[in-house]
């Protein structure tokens, strides 16, 4: 395992910006978040993948180790994305499920058609547990990867925070599990300073080595729901948190 940092940390700031803060914070390895109507759209860095690639390649001596994507995105666009990752050697793109109330069959539809166009590509496509979703149930999640070859998770334990259950989530969706999302959080809040939250680290990280889980640990903070110098904070606590148990 290693540790790594998501740009949506930084996501109300210029995108060469949150790059700047992820390193001066001694990370080296960095997940771009991409939203449309955030600081790095996916249809701006599809529309040139080579001007963003060189860019990244003079800009940042980070390591790009994932895409993540805060929304769906046309199939074409998609496929550009998978073309990008290829050339910047990522090998992971996170996606979000769609809505609960949609139908099953019509979301396999959908995943399967994203996971042909990365596999074309050796790209790897995992669907994040987050509410409102239908990863939200980790039984789903787990459904839709059975459903859907090559389709992995990219686990958020911020949605699943109960002591009582954790184990059990963490080994129901272990085998299916590319990457990890990481802040502290309650049952009542998503995101809470370090230290006032229910996350137990330590015991996700063990259990996912009992797995032999070997991917990223990526923090990601949330900055509609804290501060910016909070924020700043955070990520070196949680950095030096994450290390220390590895």
């Amino acid at each position: 395992m290693y540790v790594a940092a998501s740009t949506r940390c930084f996501g109300d700031l210029d995108y060469w910006q949150s790059l700047t803060l992820i390193s001066d914070h001694e990370f080296d390895k960095v997940e771009i978040y991409l939203d449309e109507t955030g600081a790095l759209p996916p249809s701006k860095i599809t529309a040139d993948p080579n001007h963003f690639y060189h860019q990244m390649r003079e800009k940042t001596r980070l390591a790009p180790i994932a895409f993540t994507l805060a929304h769906e995105i046309p199939i074409e666009q998609f496929e550009k994305l998978c073309s990008l990752s290829k050339l910047m050697q990522v090998t992971q793109i996170n996606v979000a499920t769609s809505p609960v109330g949609t139908p099953f069959n019509s979301e396999i539809d959908r995943l399967k058609a994203m996971a042909r166009a990365a596999a074309t590509e050796g790209i790897r496509v995992g669907i994040r547990t987050e509410a409102g979703t239908l990863s939200a149930d980790a039984h789903t999640a787990v459904e839709l990867c059975q459903a859907v070859s090559g389709l992995g998770i990219a686990f958020d334990p911020s949605y699943f925070v109960d002591p009582e259950k954790i184990d059990q989530i963490v080994d129901l969706v272990a085998k299916y599990t590319m990457h990890v999302f990481l802040r502290d959080s309650t049952r009542e809040q998503l995101q809470v300073q370090v230290g006032l939250g229910e996350v137990d680290y330590g015991r996700i990280i063990s259990q996912l080595e009992k797995h032999r889980y070997s991917r990223a640990l990526s923090v990601e903070l949330l900055p509609n729901l804290m501060e910016q110098e909070q924020r700043t904070l955070e990520l070196r606590k949680l950095r030096m948190l994450i290390d220390s148990l590895l």
